[in-house]
């Protein structure tokens, strides 16, 4: 048996479920963020709780490939600052989750992403020059991962949405293109990979989700090399408005849903 049969879809909706699966690819070696775009198809075509399950494997794809195209950039000074910060941050979503229905999460979600970008966007006109990626050391950086970091856990745990809200870290710390995606692509491989187990546990990723992801994954690669032509051709200025458009538009599609 096929795998649309399986999930009674219709060639549409595979086709739209394909592209955002080449959209996962483009945004983890482009633009970090695009993917909030991949988040709503495969919740619109596919039952939402079913669709984290599918989803999450495709993500892990296209961190392995970002991974490979951007491992000599990777800060990993921030990475470990960041990294007991999501613990917590996934522990609170576990908590918001056994009391907030679907539309609080959302709202909940979407005004979060609203609101840092647009202090991100504040941040980076008030500055008079950009913070350096060490900067994360200092007392104020250190406060500031923890602030991302618990963040991401959260949103990433409800809403596979951590995407942009690490988009708005890296981009106040002063990362530049190329230490922006390294570090992005191994903190996303560390922490999808991670939830893995807990999927599983919870019934989300099974076999009918395994086939209908190994249909889709084959996208993902055209993506990833569309992404790494383009980003080669993207200025820092227009790679920074596009990571914050990104998250506007996430924000945005999360408030209307």
């Amino acid at each position: 048996m096929d795998t649309m049969t399986l999930w009674h879809i219709t060639g549409w909706e595979f086709a739209a479920l394909a592209f955002a699966a080449l959209l996962v690819g483009f945004s983890k070696t482009a633009v970090s963020g695009a993917n909030t775009v991949s988040l709503a198809i495969f919740a619109a075509v596919l039952p939402a709780r079913a669709s984290t399950g599918v989803l999450l494997p495709v993500l892990i794809a296209g961190d392995i490939l970002a991974v490979l195209t951007y491992r000599r950039h990777a800060h990993w000074p921030t990475l470990w600052r960041l990294f007991p910060a999501v613990a917590a941050g996934v522990v609170v979503g576990t908590l918001f989750l056994m009391w907030a229905d679907d539309a609080i999460v959302r709202t909940s979600i979407g005004a979060i992403l609203l609101l840092m970008a647009g202090v991100t966007v504040w941040r980076r006109r008030a500055a008079e020059a950009e913070e350096e990626p060490g900067s994360v050391t200092s007392r104020a950086g250190r406060v500031k991962a923890r602030s991302y970091g618990v963040l991401g856990g959260f949103t990433t745990m409800v809403a596979n949405a951590g995407g942009p809200v690490m988009s708005m870290y890296l981009l106040s710390a002063g990362f530049r293109k190329l230490g922006f995606l390294g570090t992005s692509a191994f903190f996303f491989l560390i922490v999808n990979v991670s939830k893995l187990p807990f999927s599983a546990g919870l019934g989300l990723i099974d076999d009918r989700s395994l086939l209908l992801d190994a249909a889709l994954v084959v996208f993902v690669v055209p993506g990833a090399l569309i992404g790494k032509w383009a980003v080669n051709r993207i200025n820092q200025r227009l790679f920074e408005q596009l990571v914050i458009a990104a998250t506007v538009v996430g924000g945005i599609q999360l408030l209307l849903r």
